[in-house]
């Protein structure tokens, strides 16, 4: 698990589509060397992945693409949903690929309390035979990861680490004070900054996909606390691609943009007609720079 804590950027790649929602594999294998390029570890098929958008044979499609490919930097697989014996069954399968961990989140819809939330994980760790990382998306889920469930989990030999995603440092410094041994990473790509004095260990990035190389750097810094102007003015950027629609829609927009992916299609619910100022999207591309 400590090898695993090396790599302090872990993308959350989106799942590129053909103009028929096809996946286009060619485009997603691009996206997969770039992320390896710039020594990115890979999460697939989480939110960003549009895993709910996906069916459960596309998504062991996807998996088993990623796996054949024989990387060199680690991959996490989003597990997600409300159906705990679906999410079960989708663990049993990847068990058997060459996967590195798994991002377990809270379950979607149902709003489930301490003891329910305390089952469900502990039935997927229990499953795994990966490092698994606890992931806190209350925005998203409907419901929040309480602290406690997380410390009633901290002695299981699956329990690697948490994502959170809370939306700020105090949710983020609540986690930090109940279990202070795990590893925490943010979901917050433009809180790492100051997270870096609460003790976050890296950061799982929906805009490591545009920008691969300049996100690590960024982390880095933030990391060697270097703090500084330049690094706090690569905040804009970041912020630009998750105010202006529902992630992975700038993103998307923006990857189609810079040609490196053919369509910015996504699937129903999201669509990218809903990004209207593509202007701030290019400027923001334009201060990191990476072509």
């Amino acid at each position: 698990m400590n090898k695993l804590n090396q790599y302090v950027v872990w993308t959350a790649l989106v799942t590129p589509f053909n103009k028929d929602r096809t996946i286009d594999y060619q485009s997603f294998e691009k996206l997969i060397y770039k992320q390896q390029e710039a020594g990115n570890a890979l999460l697939v098929v989480g939110s960003t992945g549009e895993g709910l958008a996906l069916t459960f044979n596309e998504k062991k499609e996807i998996v088993k693409f990623v796996s054949d490919l024989n990387l060199n930097v680690p991959v996490m697989v989003g597990v997600g949903g409300f159906n705990l014996e679906q999410q079960l069954d989708w663990i049993e399968y990847c068990n058997g690929l060459s996967v590195d961990a798994y991002l377990l989140v809270t379950p979607l819809y149902a709003k489930p309390g301490i003891k329910g939330q305390v089952k469900w994980f502990a039935a997927l760790l229990d499953k795994a035979t990966k490092p698994c990382m606890l992931y806190n998306i209350p925005s998203r889920t409907g419901v929040v990861l309480y602290p406690e469930v997380v410390k009633s989990l901290e002695k299981h030999s699956n329990l690697w680490s948490l994502k959170e995603a809370g939306g700020s440092v105090e949710k983020f410094k609540q986690y930090r004070e109940v279990i202070p041994g795990l590893s925490i990473f943010s979901g917050e790509d433009a809180l790492m900054p100051e997270l870096v004095k609460e003790g976050v260990v890296g950061l799982i990035s929906a805009s490591a996909n545009v920008w691969p190389a300049g996100i690590k750097s960024y982390v880095e810094r933030c990391l060697r606390n270097e703090i500084d102007g330049s690094v706090l003015s690569s905040k804009e950027p970041i912020e630009s691609l998750f105010n202006l629609a529902s992630n992975p829609v700038p993103v998307k927009v923006l990857l189609h943009h810079k040609g490196w992916i053919k369509e910015p299609v996504l699937r129903a619910p999201l669509t990218h007609e809903d990004l209207i100022d593509m202007e701030r999207l290019i400027r923001a591309d334009k201060q990191f720079g990476e072509e």
